[in-house]
């Protein structure tokens, strides 16, 4: 099992925004990535986190991403059936907001095996904190 932190930030929002990812492997040295946007969102940078974590492997893998976005983890595993069923709508009949990213990270979980955790942000959580640090290095570093 393949385990994966991921975070997003934004500095104003929208404003220039960062992701963070921590990826930790059996036996192997822990990967770190981030990237980012000029002009996001808070929410588009925690989705652009899973995102890119799932891009990170061409095969298939057994997964647990553990996220401190219930956006994310609420969306992914409760709302988006019935977003989809609803064509994009929300309950409010209001359009899905970063559907572009919903329906990418939608893909891409077909691919994998995932178990999805949610953690309590800033509480000290090392590699939590570690994927928040790559997001904000990312925007510092813009």
């Amino acid at each position: 099992m393949i385990t994966i932190y991921t975070d997003g930030a934004c500095s104003g929002n929208p404003g220039k925004g960062g992701w963070g990812i921590v990826i930790l492997e059996k036996d192997n040295e822990p990967v770190y990535l981030n990237g980012g946007d000029d002009n996001t969102t808070n929410n588009r940078m925690e989705l652009a986190a899973a995102i890119n974590a799932l891009s990170y492997f061409n095969d298939t893998k057994e997964i647990k991403l553990i996220t401190d976005s219930k956006y994310v983890k609420d969306g992914i595993q409760s709302w988006i059936l019935n977003w989809k069923k609803n064509g994009w709508k929300t309950a409010a009949k209001k359009p899905v907001k970063n559907k572009d990213l919903w329906i990418d990270l939608d893909e891409l979980i077909l691919k994998h095996r995932i178990t999805w955790e949610w953690v309590k942000g800033h509480a000290g959580n090392t590699h939590n904190e570690k994927a928040d640090y790559l997001a904000r290095r990312y925007i510092e570093d813009i």
